[in-house]
């Protein structure tokens, strides 16, 4: 058995094959067309998934699709944040076209990161958790009782909103003080810029670089891993926030286990150690404390093999 898989970014297209057991077959990228309008996007999509398609040694047993929100769920009319050209955009109708006769199914890009963990990655065996992505956004899935918890419209572990500074910076959402508005990567750099940092200042972190610093949460995480004293700041204001958040989803939840991936997870202890001091700090109940936090473990193939899930685990993973 062989599934379609694609991942659908603000910065890339993705697409693989995945088999039975969930392994990558193959996988192609292409950039996402910066400021594309819809044909634009779709041509470039359809192209990459006829490439990938054609190089399969036998017939598929359907599409699955991880997508940035939002989106109509599960019919498939998405709206990505970061892709103004595609708004209510069929996706899930153009590629049923492409490819008649068997399934496509789509749901959001941090779902697919949270099952593909779940399925094959740091959580497998794991009957409760939630897979997070701290990245350019913060997104989650949950799994309860080893099965994906959809909510009403397909947004059940939506981390990145929990409150964790109600005065707060002001949040794309409309709120204020959500996880996302003070962790996800963009967000912090803005926040370290504001109290001095200078993206690359650090020698240690100069060598890193061939072209000119930016203000990235890359870059960020590069200079506080330097020593720089703003951006380890950044580093402990953003695990804090998640800390935080964690201890608010575990008592809600009763989690086994976190799995946390995407870009800014990729400091290491700058961000877990003072994320794991706060989640201890805060998750008291008995039964909260046996919650373990962990990097997630299928890096840039997650979104992939996620997708494919729910096609090849459906039973686990689709309710739509």
């Amino acid at each position: 058995m062989v599934v379609l898989a694609v991942d659908i970014g603000g910065t890339k297209f993705a697409a693989g094959l995945v088999g039975a057991d969930g392994e990558m077959l193959l996988s192609d990228r292409v950039p996402t067309p910066p400021g594309g309008d819809a044909d634009t996007l779709w041509k470039a999509l359809a192209a990459l998934v006829d490439g990938v398609a054609a190089r399969a040694s036998q017939p598929l047993i359907g599409v699955g699709i991880g997508s940035g929100g939002p989106m109509t769920w599960p019919d498939g009319f998405v709206s990505p944040l970061n892709m103004p050209g595609w708004r209510d955009f069929p996706l899930v109708d153009r590629l049923a076209e492409r490819f008649p006769g068997i399934p496509v199914r789509i749901h959001n890009d941090a779902v697919a990161v949270a099952v593909a963990e779940h399925w094959r990655g740091a959580g497998h065996g794991t009957a409760n958790m939630l897979g997070m992505v701290v990245s350019t956004g913060v997104g989650g899935g949950l799994i309860l009782g080893g099965h994906l918890i959809d909510g009403g419209t397909g947004n059940a572990g939506h981390i990145g909103h929990i409150i964790v500074e109600p005065e707060g910076p002001a949040c794309g959402c409309g709120g204020r003080g959500c996880l996302e508005a003070v962790a996800r990567g963009p967000r912090l750099a803005q926040w370290a810029l504001a109290q001095g940092w200078q993206p690359g200042s650090s020698e240690a972190s100069k060598p890193l670089y061939v072209e000119a610093a930016t203000a990235s949460g890359r870059q960020l995480a590069f200079d506080a891993a330097a020593g720089d004293a703003v951006a380890l700041a950044a580093m402990r204001r953003a695990g804090r926030a998640i800390g935080l958040a964690l201890a608010s989803a575990t008592h809600l939840c009763d989690l086994d286990l976190v799995t946390i991936g995407g870009g800014l997870s990729q400091a290491g202890p700058l961000i877990f150690d003072p994320l794991e001091e706060t989640l201890r700090a805060h998750a008291r109940m008995d039964f909260a404390r046996r919650v373990r936090v962990v990097p997630a473990a299928l890096g840039q193939d997650a979104g992939l093999i996620g997708a494919a899930a729910f096609i090849l685990q459906a039973d686990r993973y689709w309710a739509g």
